[in-house]
């Protein structure tokens, strides 16, 4: 008796694997159907404006960007989101009688069951009709839609292949904080690159459409351009590129497959005994921190800004948007000086929840706190430990975007600002923590466990326009001193105005939330041991 085929078997497995995971909670299923909801939309969005675009100047140019962007996504997207799809982990087969090159072919043809593929396909076709003129050009999109698609596929496995055993490591999860800084700079660089298409046409991306028109994946709907222009020679050599770059990486594929399956890896060798652990030599930072309570708090902080991904995904998210937003409007000569105190307030959301960071092993903490005064070492610690990283960068935003716009008269009313907002968002973030604790998943891409959504928000959005009510009287002198003549000359007391309010906002909320603090211990302990 023979045995089955592995591609439907594998199949199989693939939506086995979908419907399992949506089966698991309610909650799943219903982000599931709007995620995919809203991806159909969009997809139907970018065929219809895609066919609208036909015949316009400079849309070859457009599409072939775009298939090279897609191209660039499917490649990066396992790096940073390594657990969002079961399949792309082989090692999970290294126990079953298969062979490379079957396997293969039915991962592959798994991979084009899903969301994403459904998304590609879109837009591939959509790009195919923008630029598609006559019986050639459409003979040789019918060809390049499959093929892009394959390349696009084959791409992403290969590179989830190749770096398995970084991906499925604890180190190697790291790797997903920089998720936050692609998406903040990217949605700026196209935001960036929208407004300069407005003004200036399409065609000014042809330079840079003649360079990626010759990149697998984008070079297959180059050739659709090139066969519409009757250059069939160019054509050819395009999907020329298109698969041969599939057949390169079919066979990196499958060799990394062969890899996997047959060497031995960290789990297969032999423990090392205690003879290679070694103590590792201090670096000297905590000697800088002061002594005591103080100090052992800060350094537990910061070691929790290094080493926790959940808490470097929030950090490297919020010290990229920071700092992106202000450069960049300032760059684009649409900018202000009070854009920088975006820094100030993306980093103070840090204070946020400061207690949920610690999940189940904010027990020890709280075994340390038996009065508000404890409370209170413990919080104003916290606080020293984020103004360590804030004040210097918000100070640093500030003054870069000064220079951008040459606007140094107002430095000192927007570092004021800044600081002023900084020191409410510390107040109000130790008060919220006490008062709306919530628990941060360990594993997974969730920040809320579930059932707290509701505390989430209310802690960060109420905590948030608490703060910005606080700033209102710094607010309200700058724009006094804006608008009337006799103090333009006094604006310079913005700074140490905006700074004391700041320490004083700082100093008050901590008073204020240690108590409560040292009060709802247990309840704290239970609502961030949750997750």
């Amino acid at each position: 008796m023979s045995a089955p085929a592995l591609t439907p078997v594998v199949v199989r497995l693939k939506l086995s694997l979908l419907r399992n995971g949506l089966r698991q909670s309610g909650g799943r299923r219903a982000a599931w159907v709007a995620s995919a909801v809203v991806t159909l939309l969009f997809a139907a969005l970018q065929v219809l404006g895609l066919v609208a675009l036909r015949g316009v100047d400079g849309v070859e140019s457009l599409v072939v960007l775009l298939v090279a962007v897609l191209a660039l996504g499917w490649a990066v997207m396992p790096l940073f989101f390594p657990g969002g799809d079961e399949t792309l982990d082989p090692t999970r087969l290294v126990m079953l009688p298969l062979r490379p090159r079957p396997l293969v072919r039915a991962l592959l043809v798994a991979s084009l069951v899903g969301i994403g593929p459904l998304f590609t396909v879109c837009l591939l076709v959509g790009s195919v009709f923008a630029v598609a003129r006559g019986a050639a050009a459409w003979a040789v999109g019918v060809l390049a839609v499959p093929l892009a698609l394959l390349v696009c596929v084959a791409l992403a496995r290969a590179v989830a292949a190749a770096n398995v055993r970084l991906l499925t490591s604890r180190k190697g999860r790291d790797l997903a904080v920089l998720s936050g800084l692609v998406v903040a700079i990217g949605a700026q660089v196209v935001n960036f690159g929208a407004q300069r298409l407005g003004s200036g046409g399409l065609d000014q991306l042809d330079p840079v459409a003649d360079v990626l028109g010759w990149l697998p994946g984008a070079s297959a709907i180059g050739a659709v351009h090139a066969a519409g222009e009757g250059a069939y020679g160019i054509a050819v050599a395009r999907l020329a590129v298109s698969a041969g770059a599939l057949v390169v990486l079919l066979v990196l594929w499958s060799r990394t497959l062969t890899r996997l399956m047959t060497a031995p890896d960290g789990s297969t060798l032999q423990a090392a005994g205690d003879s290679a652990v070694r103590d590792r030599p201090s670096t000297g930072f905590a000697r800088l921190l002061p002594a005591g309570r103080t100090g052992t708090v800060m350094e537990r902080s910061l070691r929790y800004i290094w080493r926790d991904p959940k808490t470097k995904a929030a950090w490297v998210t919020s010290l990229a948007i920071g700092l992106i937003v202000p450069v960049f409007n300032a760059w684009q000569g649409t900018g202000s000086v009070y854009f920088a105190c975006f820094a100030a307030g993306m980093l103070g959301i840090q204070m946020y929840n400061q207690f949920g960071q610690d999940t189940s092993a904010f027990w020890m903490v709280a075994m340390t706190i038996s009065s508000a005064r404890d409370a209170y070492a413990e919080l104003r610690a916290r606080a020293l430990a984020l103004l360590l990283i804030t004040l210097p960068y918000a100070a640093l935003v500030t003054v870069l975007t000064t220079a951008m716009l040459d606007d140094w008269t107002r430095l000192p009313e927007a570092l004021g600002l800044s600081f002023a907002l900084l020191g409410a968002m510390l107040a109000t973030g130790a008060w919220t923590s006490a008062r709306f604790p919530y628990s941060v998943p360990q594993e997974g891409y969730k920040n809320v466990a579930p059932g707290q959504v509701g505390l989430a928000w209310i802690s960060i959005f109420g905590g948030m326009m608490a703060a910005a009510l606080l700033c209102l009287p710094v607010i309200a002198l700058t724009l006094w001193l804006n608008l009337d003549d006799a103090g333009q000359d006094l604006r310079w007391l913005l700074l140490p105005a905006g700074t004391a309010y700041g320490a004083l906002l700082t100093f008050g909320g901590l008073r204020l939330a240690a108590p409560r603090t040292a009060a709802r211990l247990p309840e704290i302990v239970m609502a961030v041991s949750k997750g």
